[in-house]
């Protein structure tokens, strides 16, 4: 089975989504938020009643323009492949995404994925072409991971954060599923890790890696 190549956040912009398609990846990754209502594309987080959005490294101010996804969508000219990450825990965002998925007329394949998988489960549900992927960022979330699996319904793939895997875990995974993939893989050292371990995705923000696993094909 080939590895996917998942294009990290390029969906987070216009201009990373041209990049991540000019590459020719497999599939490119967005962060999904409900803010207001509206179906924001972006990384970064609200601050409550502060007037800024931020991430660890990053500050901008909460009037600086925000991509939509209906926006991101309509920009597409390659028949992308999306995986919408769902962010948060408000079961108004599967609903919403499933509505707009509607509104627009999008009918093929994408995967949605996410840490809080009630959300992910939802819009699977309501969509029959959207691929269930259900993420696991620490040990206690692989841990119910596996019970999961072990439990059913299987979904189309699961996520799993690059530093709880090793040969093992890729096992048990796959014991279950047949899509193992991984984040954040920067690194080529990483890449030959994690691709002797079995994953079959790597989510990467890097060109250069990326491009190193559709070569290997």
């Amino acid at each position: 089975m080939s590895v996917l190549a998942v294009a990290h956040r390029a969906g987070n912009s216009l201009a990373g989504l041209v990049t991540a398609n000019e590459l020719g990846v497999d599939i490119i990754e967005c962060d999904v938020h409900r803010h207001r209502g509206d179906l924001e594309v972006r990384h970064l987080k609200t601050a409550g009643p502060l007037p800024f959005l931020w991430d660890r490294w990053e500050l901008v101010p909460a009037s600086a323009p925000r991509l939509g996804l209906a926006e991101l969508l309509a920009a597409d000219r390659h028949g992308t492949t999306f995986m919408l990450d769902l962010k948060g825990r408000d079961p108004r965002t599967s609903r919403a995404v499933a509505r707009l998925l509607r509104e627009v007329g999008h009918a093929r394949p994408l995967l949605a994925c996410g840490r809080w998988w009630p959300a992910v489960d939802a819009l699977a549900e309501d969509l029959d072409y959207v691929r269930p992927v259900l993420s696991a960022r620490n040990r206690g979330e692989l841990r119910r991971l596996l019970q999961r699996l072990a439990s059913g319904p299987v979904p189309y793939g699961v996520s799993v954060h690059v530093s709880l895997l090793d040969a093992g875990v890729v096992a048990d995974l796959h014991r279950h599923v047949e899509r193992v993939l991984t984040w954040p893989v920067n690194d080529p050292h990483v890449l030959d890790a994690v691709t002797s371990y079995g994953v079959t995705g790597v989510i990467s923000d890097e060109a250069d890696v990326l491009a190193e696993v559709l070569a290997r094909r």
